[in-house]
């Protein structure tokens, strides 16, 4: 399979950055550079990649902390997430100051996202989901030929995404996971956005707050 992955766990709040790349092209993108930029850094050259993008499923702090420094140093675009989030992205500086994390710079998407679009790297094409709930602008990228998606704060190994933030919603969470997700199918795993994978099968069945859905 060309597409590949890797877990990178960031900042003190333990988020899964993913190193997303086409492995026959070496072109790779970040997903929800959260922070510790010389750890991403130092991956993309272990595996001898090329980062040329930066994905965000959403922009909260710990998802999207480096993202402005990354993309100003290294000249990338950043794609995503929906614009629903614009108001977390123009709070990153204070969210850093809030939770402790270094200084974090606003930016503009270089490209907002929305249902049914696509993103690119390499010969690899993913799909993208808006999926709100947890925040009114987060997506899911989904990969098809491994059946692997990238969700973000959406879902998690028996558990979703919180729902008492500015603009979080529960019955909207729920609906984004039972209407946007399951339909991709139960063999489809997931990479959440702390803790372990699992699939959305594992999830229908056990998860407490879907489970049966």
């Amino acid at each position: 399979m060309p597409f590949q992955h890797r877990t990178l766990p960031v900042t003190a709040f333990q988020q899964n950055c993913s190193l997303v790349w086409d492995d026959t092209t070496k072109q790779a993108a970040l997903i929800d550079p959260g922070g510790d930029i010389d750890v991403l850094l130092g991956a993309v050259k272990q595996l001898g990649l090329t980062l040329e993008q930066i994905w965000l499923t959403h922009a909260h702090i710990d998802h999207a902390g480096a993202t402005g420094t990354l993309a100003r140093t290294l000249g990338l675009p950043i794609i995503g997430p929906h614009e629903g989030d614009q108001f977390w992205i123009d709070a990153l500086p204070q969210q850093s100051q809030m939770f402790g994390f270094p200084p974090a710079e606003a930016f503009t998407p270089t490209r907002w996202l929305h249902d049914g679009d696509t993103v690119r790297i390499g010969q690899c094409e993913l799909q993208v989901r808006h999926c709100p709930g947890h925040t009114p602008g987060h997506v899911v990228f989904y990969e098809p030929t491994t059946k692997h998606a990238f969700v973000g704060d959406v879902l998690f190994a028996g558990s979703i995404g919180r729902t008492d933030f500015p603009q979080g919603d529960f019955d909207t969470l729920v609906d984004s996971i039972t209407s946007r997700l399951w339909p991709l199918g139960d063999d489809v795993r997931f990479t959440p956005g702390h803790g372990p994978q699992s699939s959305f099968g594992q999830e229908r069945r056990s998860n407490p707050f879907v489970g049966g859905t």
